[in-house]
């Protein structure tokens, strides 16, 4: 996953989800709060740019200070196909087994991915 940290590169993808919402809603508010100065200390990450195809916000992991905190360990996401979902979850640093989390997005399929991938790895969900 690459972390967006260019102004014309968070300007071009607000741009682009300003287009898709209600969808993108979850992650459009901490990609203009990113883009503006960012006093949350979020980060933006996208699997590939500029032909992403999932969007993933986050608290930075040097902010998190409690690995059981789901509230501050949250993530949202959007995504354009439920592979690029499924793969994050399954295979990436961007989503670390060993923090509880919650995962927040408005798609179909959300889910149901979630707990596909957390079954096969025997983990609970709630």
């Amino acid at each position: 996953m690459l972390i967006l940290k260019c102004p014309a590169q968070l300007q071009l993808l607000e741009e682009t989800l300003w287009r898709s919402l209600p969808a993108t809603l979850p992650v459009l508010g901490t990609v203009m709060t990113v883009a503006r100065g960012n006093p949350a200390s979020h980060e933006v990450l996208v699997d590939s740019w500029p032909h992403f195809r999932i969007v993933l916000t986050r608290l930075r992991p040097e902010e998190h200070r409690d690995p059981k905190d789901y509230y501050i360990n949250q993530l949202s996401v959007f995504y354009r196909d439920k592979g690029a979902l499924q793969a994050l979850l399954e295979g990436t640093e961007a989503v670390t087994q060993e923090r509880a989390f919650q995962i927040m997005g408005m798609q179909d399929g959300l889910d149901e991915a979630v707990q596909e991938v957390a079954s096969a790895r025997g983990m609970k969900v709630e």
